[in-house]
């Protein structure tokens, strides 16, 4: 009931960095809170407009809808925002993998390979549907491949999200194009999502492949080495990229910009392609690679995971209760 009471006094909470470490205690009534600090200053503003300052307290926030918000609003669902005290208590945050939707060389079953190509009416309509699907689930930072089917596919589904939250490309490519794309409006930046674009989340390349058609490929090569080339782990096409090779950039991309976020607490939405996430549900998952070369991934259909105790748990699709919707398997 206090704890309540106190919920509804307060208007804002800030957080700002600082560097000393210490303890403080708060009282409200007959309950107190004890804040223990590890670098932030919290600043409580009650709505009598009395303003107490209690320095170097940190509060972990959890599910928070930026990534960069110093404000937090109580008034905002307790689903979306915990404000946690114990140190003790480990971080849970969600991870959304989403293949792109149906491209216009899927349609025509040609190896498209890193070779950028939209997605087609079928596609869009894949990505809106993967978007109504994660709508309730926070989300603080994209992350997408370089091709534009993957990146249309993110900013698709997002226009489901009932965060009403723009995704953002940033363009850290260069100096001059971090300053042309700054944003000057901090209440824009809290409305805004980050969306990361990456190369290393690509498709793998297919090579020489890229373009044809895959049943006259069969016919030129062979259907057995065309087998191995699109199933085995380390057998690259001709000038083109095995899964292993696929899998080496892009779990190490995800293991130094991506799992360092959900360790944070923050939400992340990955757009990507069906090598490329194969070779993250790998490392996820823990799959040997007799394994990894046996799943399949439906254009457009989220898989969500939770971040928890240092580790991934697997809850499938958000909409898929059956072995067949949690790994949105594809079977010829």
């Amino acid at each position: 009931m206090a704890a309540g009471a106190l919920h509804r006094s307060i208007r804002t909470i800030q957080l700002h960095g600082c560097s000393n470490d210490s303890a403080y205690t708060m009282e409200y009534g007959s309950s107190s809170l004890k804040l223990i600090s590890k670098g932030f200053t919290v600043d409580v503003k009650f709505l009598s407009n009395r303003s107490r300052s209690f320095n170097h307290c940190k509060m972990h926030v959890f599910h928070a809808f930026s990534s960069h918000a110093s404000v937090i609003d109580p008034t905002l669902s307790t689903s979306h925002v915990t404000t946690n005290f114990n140190q003790n208590t480990s971080i849970e945050s969600s991870l959304i993998l989403i293949r792109h939707g149906e491209s216009m060389w899927n349609e025509r079953n040609l190896f498209t390979g890193s070779v950028d190509v939209p997605l087609t009416k079928r596609g869009i309509e894949e990505a809106i549907e993967a978007g109504k699907r994660i709508s309730s689930i926070p989300v603080n930072m994209i992350y997408t491949s370089a091709l534009i089917r993957a990146q249309m596919t993110a900013m698709l589904a997002m226009t489901q999200h009932r965060q009403k939250k723009i995704p953002i490309i940033m363009h850290d490519e260069s100096l001059q194009a971090k300053e042309w794309t700054q944003i000057f409006s901090e209440e824009t930046i809290q409305q805004s999502i980050p969306v990361i674009t990456a190369w290393q989340l690509n498709e793998r390349i297919y090579g020489k492949l890229q373009g044809l058609n895959k049943e006259e490929t069969v016919v030129r090569y062979g259907k057995e080495k065309v087998h191995e080339w699109r199933r085995s782990f380390d057998s690259p096409p001709p000038n083109g990229e095995s899964l292993e090779m696929c899998s080496q950039r892009a779990v190490a991309f995800f293991k130094e910009n991506i799992e360092p976020q959900l360790q944070n607490g923050r939400n992340i939405v990955v757009a990507a392609h069906g090598n490329s996430l194969r070779s993250i549900i790998m490392y996820l998952e823990k799959l040997t690679s007799q394994e990894v070369t046996n799943l399949e991934l439906s254009t457009g259909v989220p898989l969500l995971y939770i971040y928890k105790h240092g580790g991934f748990l697997k809850r499938g699709s958000p909409v898929g209760p059956t072995e067949y919707g949690v790994y949105a398997y594809t079977r010829v």
